[in-house]
């Protein structure tokens, strides 16, 4: 019990360690977790040795869970709107990856099941680092974002079929088959985890067929006709931990129902996943699996890390990297050119090559699976295992290299392409997104004339179809402005997503036309404090109004009457414009707020003052009423 414990608290002082540490860096929990192994493994040597690789068999079932979850997000629907480009693309990226580095293996010297072994492990990519980075970077929106996101779900996918056919890879070519027509496998190089109990030992093959199929049914029915009402019945126990222990069995029940009849135990749970994605409870399911799965696969990545053989990098460190590189470039060589195939432009196709072109998680379960299946030899998967590593340490470089080619991309754009702007009005609109086409058609609905800049090709050609004329251009440049008719105009909207650009532009019109009355879009309050400062005379933050209609709805269902409710929302409103212009005084942009003494208190002192103006012009609107 004391190895247990020792155990238990070397592997989480190292995940609560390393992991935050890895996000603050921008690498990512999966690197993070790889990190931490790799210091109580082979550097400190505090773990190691048979209870590591116990604890790694047990660890993988977060992999399990997590296509469970995956399941989960895959409504049938959505699968077939995006049918396209998880066949297309993603199914071309994983069929080119592993017939091209399948290829290369074969002329290391391997045979060709070690190879298409290789070649399977090596056509995946991150999910984990990939999806985390875009969504870190504001990238998912974009064009290489959401192809991206296409190619890691049919990989996700792909990892089921994969973890199907590596077994077979073992096998003899055609299987024997015994006097009563059962299929013999043999028990050549399996352990004793591969001789439990199994529903289909001694079965003949249409037997073997019958069950497996059985259990797929059983799998689906349940999920349509059981799970409701189970979900129901453990309700009436109102107690939390029931409805944890309920997705649990779920998950570890049709897993093992699946090995019993000697499939993947992730093929039934994503299966499972599927089923229940429409299905009231998901969200339900999802809450109480997802803190299992983490620290499971958590859990996974540090003994990964732990188990790394670096004798054998040091050994031959020029084959490892050279390797390792290698596999780099012949994903992103094949990612490009799926690129312009899929008509992805300028930085969105180096975004899709370079975001795709490491090895991922998934790899480092292929690669265990694969060595317990006796499809690759001890040696070699240890120097996969450290390919698959060292790619992913490496992904945070290829981002990098990414964003020194998009800034140069955008730079070449931006001084070649912006349009000729030949009109000038009293109204110039900076940005037309979502914020900037509400302000822009009211305005020219009124029948004022505007001028609109953004530097987004797509949404000014979108306005241009519905007969509203724009033009293409960083609208921060002050030739733009000048062209656009900056030191004439009456009233500029500065509508930009980008806050730094924001800034830049109110300070930029401010110093050129003092007397320009400038409404600038801010996200929050720290933003409408800089602005201010910047010389914005209306700051508008994108969610108050929003925010202030469903406060007066609220009041409404309250019991307040319509009338007092508009009271209400009126007061705070004229109260909160007040308060953000003093405390703009008292805000410095170098100190927190939370430790900002004058500014905290006379925060304290508004909100008071608040309360009091409320009650007060309730009051007065009941006497006028």
């Amino acid at each position: 019990m004391d190895g247990f414990f020792y155990q238990a608290s070397i592997y989480l002082l190292a995940a609560v360690v390393a992991v935050p540490i890895a996000s603050r860096l921008g690498l990512g929990s999966v690197l993070g977790y790889l990190m931490a192994g790799v210091v109580i493994g082979p550097i400190l040597g505090l773990v190691g040795g048979s209870e590591t690789a116990d604890l790694q068999h047990f660890a993988e079932f977060g992999v399990v869970m997590m296509l469970f979850l995956i399941g989960l997000e895959m409504d049938p629907r959505a699968l077939w709107d995006m049918r396209h480009r998880l066949i297309g693309l993603g199914g071309m990226q994983l069929v080119l990856t592993t017939a091209a580095v399948m290829a290369g293996m074969m002329w290391l010297g391997y045979g060709w099941s070690v190879a298409l072994a290789v070649g399977l492990i090596f056509a995946l990519s991150s999910t984990a680092i990939v999806l985390q980075t875009l969504s870190e970077k504001g990238l998912m929106q974009t064009a290489g974002g959401r192809s991206t996101f296409s190619v890691l779900l049919t990989q996700d996918i792909a990892v089921i079929p994969m973890l199907a056919l590596l077994p077979l890879l073992a096998l003899p070519f055609v299987p024997e088959l015994a006097a009563d027509g059962s299929i013999q496998i043999g028990t050549e190089g399996h352990d004793d985890h591969h001789e439990s109990l199994s529903l289909v030992e001694g079965l003949p093959s249409w037997g073997v067929t019958l069950v497996t199929l059985g259990a797929v049914g059983a799998v689906v029915l349940a999920g349509v006709y059981l799970i409701a009402p189970l979900f129901r019945f453990i309700h009436t126990a109102r107690l939390r931990e029931m409805y944890t222990a309920t997705a649990l069995l779920i998950v570890i029940g049709i897993a093992f129902l699946m090995s019993l009849v000697g499939l993947s135990p992730a093929l039934g749970t994503f299966l499972a996943g599927v089923v229940l994605a429409n299905s009231e409870f998901r969200h339900e399911l999802e809450s109480d699996i997802e803190p299992f799965k983490g620290l499971l696969l958590g859990l996974f990545f540090i003994t990964v890390g732990a188990q790394i053989d670096f004798p054998t990098l040091f050994g031959d460190p020029a084959r490892i990297l050279g390797l390792t590189f290698a596999v780099i470039l012949i994903k992103a060589v094949i990612l490009f050119g799926l690129g312009l195939l899929f008509k992805l432009k300028g930085r969105d196709q180096w975004l899709f090559a370079l975001g795709l072109a490491q090895a991922g998680e998934f790899g480092f379960v292929l690669i265990s699976f694969a060595q317990q299946q006796h499809v690759l030899p001890d040696d070699l998967g240890d120097q996969l295992l450290l390919i698959v590593a060292l790619s992913m340490l490496i992904t945070p470089l290829l981002f990098i290299l990414y964003e020194v080619i998009s800034r140069r991309m955008a730079d070449s754009s931006d001084a070649q392409d912006p349009d000729e702007i030949d009109d000038q009005a009293a109204v110039i609109i900076a940005g037309i997104g979502r914020f900037g086409q509400i302000v822009n058609r009211l305005v020219r609905a009124s029948g004022f004339h505007t001028v609109v800049l953004d530097h987004d090709l797509n949404a000014i050609e979108a306005m241009r179809r519905f007969g509203v004329k724009g033009f293409f251009g960083d609208p921060t440049r002050p030739d733009l402005l000048e062209a656009a008719g900056l030191k004439e105009a009456k009233v500029l909207v500065v509508a930009v997503d980008d806050p730094e650009s924001a800034l830049k532009l109110v300070a930029h019109a401010r110093r050129v036309h003092p007397d320009l009355h400038i409404i600038a879009r801010a996200r929050d309050r720290g933003q409408v404090f800089r602005l201010y400062q910047a010389g914005a005379n209306d700051i508008v933050r994108e969610m108050f109004d929003s925010s202030l209609r469903a406060g007066r709805y609220v009041l409404e269902n309250m019991g307040l009457s319509d009338y007092e409710a508009s009271v209400s929302a009126q007061t705070f409103f004229q109260h909160d414009r007040e308060a953000v212009r003093e405390l703009a005084q008292l805000w410095d942009p170098d100190v927190p707020a939370s430790e900002n003494a004058p500014y905290v208190e006379r925060a304290k002192e508004l909100e008071a003052e608040l309360e009091t103006s409320l009650l007060a012009a309730l009051e007065k609107g009941n006497v006028a009423e």
